[in-house]
């Protein structure tokens, strides 16, 4: 099983230091410690393992170090930075195990962006060597690149000439969308085995500066500097312990303290089902921090965090999610009102972005999602978000037979409406009811109301409103067909048909990137006995299947 909780106190590849407002990432992979054992993870190459200890680290900066307002990414080893994902770890890994890795590590390189565009906590990376296909898209996630100028270290993304797949983990995009490099310099870099250095290097938009090997350190701590004096982020508050979460894990059950998973293998399905706060949250600061990560909506983000990753790398055959609510919606709209009180707080605003970026995580997620809305459920405000996530759901109109519990209602908050945007930078609403203003607003003026089944569907909010003579059936059929269809099939048709609008950086790299890397990594130019990435070390020459498709 992959678990994707750890610490610093258990790194392997990652060491954590601090000097005021300015941290120090250095990345010193240890070789003999990846997932698995048939590869070596020699020149700071990377696997899951890796990125999963990044991920923490990034979290760990954000929650337990409001000081640091700047970050500086560089390598614990002498003239080489990072050599990319490791080759040998890809060849033999399954298709879903590779294009996991690189959604994750899609994920973790956004958080990052996200840190510096809405945390006031930027990145300087520091490359005192080599940074080769993954290990220059992780630079490519900073908001500073610095280059040693030492006649041979180079900046390259190697992917297509040396192992016929993509630079997977965002590399074309950010190349000309974010550092906006000329597009024929962009072809010309990308199949270059060799890469680029020095003043090319710059000229070119691929590095910002290029330092004399012993200035590198020194200046990159003075560039951190800069990057810290314009940081919002407060110099004296007390950090939140992000400690171990209580789970339990079983065989088709997984349980957290706000969250937990059915699993129901012969169907496919794991039923997620999500609680309101058992009692009143503290809706001031200092309440606040005292609960640190038990504070409800900090819990629930790390928690439905966990169980995302957890089910997508370790249950591959369940592939349909079924969400479910439970509890007083009362407490969840106090909970948010907290939250966005209190947005100007550092934590309240860590919290309310880690929100947003696990149910970012829902929408690039490879599953079905199905909402049910029943007597006893609690979607609103942020839960509301499970609802709009939804491919589709349903809402029970009216009662079941012998339960005493009121008819199910939906209620719509201020959550709905700009705190929770998707990738597209649209809000759930504002992109199932694309330039329907009408719309939007007339559910806006709903705000804090309970709306029944019939009101919810008029308005839009779900998709169907079965009765409880018909509601076991609709929704056992919906679950049983969603089974009956290819995989591949029903993943392209939510991936196409989840972000209307605009694109963005994080549009096209999952939309466009990842489902291209998803084919590639299929073709047998790459991964067949006699492709690139079977081939790569070996001295023989990948034998290509010649025909464009």
């Amino acid at each position: 099983m992959i678990d994707f909780s750890t610490h610093p106190d258990k790194y392997r590849h990652w060491k954590l230091a601090f000097d005021g407002p300015v941290a120090t990432l250095s990345m010193d992979v240890n070789e003999d410690s990846g997932l698995r054992p048939d590869y070596k993870l020699k020149l700071n190459s990377y696997d899951l393992g890796v990125d999963i200890e990044l991920y923490d680290a990034v979290q760990r900066l954000r929650f337990e170090h409001p000081e640091v307002r700047s970050v500086v990414i560089t390598s614990a080893k002498d003239r080489v930075f990072c050599s990319g994902a490791n080759i040998t770890m890809l060849g033999s890994s399954s298709h879903g195990e590779k294009v996991n890795f690189c959604k994750f590590t899609n994920e973790t390189r956004n958080g990052i962006e996200d840190a510096t565009s809405h945390s006031g906590q930027s990145y300087i990376c520091a490359l005192n060597g080599t940074a080769a296909g993954g290990g220059y898209e992780l630079a490519l996630a900073a908001d500073y690149i610095m280059l040693i100028d030492d006649g041979s270290s180079t900046v390259s993304l190697p992917e297509v000439p040396l192992l016929a797949v993509l630079p997977g983990t965002g590399g074309l995009t950010r190349v000309v969308d974010k550092r906006m490099v000329r597009r024929d310099h962009a072809d010309y870099f990308c199949t270059l085995t060799e890469g680029i250095k020095g003043k090319r290097a710059v000229q070119w938009k691929l590095v910002d500066e290029i330092v004399s090997r012993s200035d590198l350190m020194e200046k990159a701590h003075q560039r951190a500097l800069e990057y810290a004096e314009k940081s919002d982020r407060p110099t004296d508050a007390r950090g939140i312990e992000l400690t171990p979460l209580n789970r339990k894990i079983e065989a088709d059950e997984v349980t957290y303290d706000n969250v937990s998973i059915q699993i129901d293998r012969e169907n496919r399905v794991a039923r997620i089902n999500v609680s309101a706060p058992s009692e009143a949250p503290p809706s001031d600061l200092q309440g606040m921090h005292a609960q640190g990560v038990n504070f409800w909506p900090m819990a629930l983000a790390r928690e439905l965090d966990d169980a995302i990753l957890h089910l997508r790398s370790n249950e591959a055959e369940i592939g349909t999610w079924v969400f479910t609510t439970s509890g007083d919606a009362d407490m969840v709209d106090a909970a948010d009102k907290a939250l966005l009180d209190n947005s100007g707080d550092w934590f309240a605003r860590e919290i309310l972005l880690y929100l947003k970026r696990v149910f970012k995580r829902i929408d690039v997620t490879s599953r079905s999602i199905i909402t049910l809305v029943e007597p006893g459920s609690c979607f609103s405000g942020s839960l509301m978000e499970l609802l709009l996530a939804a491919d589709r759901s349903f809402m029970l109109e009216g009662v079941f037979e012998g339960d005493n519990r009121p008819a199910a209602t939906v209620r719509p908050g201020v959550m709905n409406f700009g705190p929770l945007p998707m990738c597209n930078d649209l809000t759930r609403l504002e992109t199932r009811f694309l330039g329907d203003e009408a719309t939007i607003k007339a559910i806006q003026s709903e705000s804090g109301n309970n709306l029944d089944a019939v009101a919810a569907e008029e308005l839009g909010l779900v998709t169907f409103i079965p009765d409880d003579i018909d509601w076991e059936d609709e929704v056992r059929i919906a679950i049983e067909e969603r089974a009956s269809f290819s995989p591949d099939s029903l993943t392209g048709l939510e991936a196409s048909l989840r972000f209307a609008g605009p694109e963005t950086l994080e549009t096209k790299i999952f939309g466009r990137l990842s489902a291209w890397q998803n084919w590639i990594f299929q073709r047998p130019n790459a991964v067949g006995e006699e492709g690139a990435l079977k081939r790569f070390g070996t001295g023989l020459k990948a034998s290509y299947d010649n025909k464009r498709v």
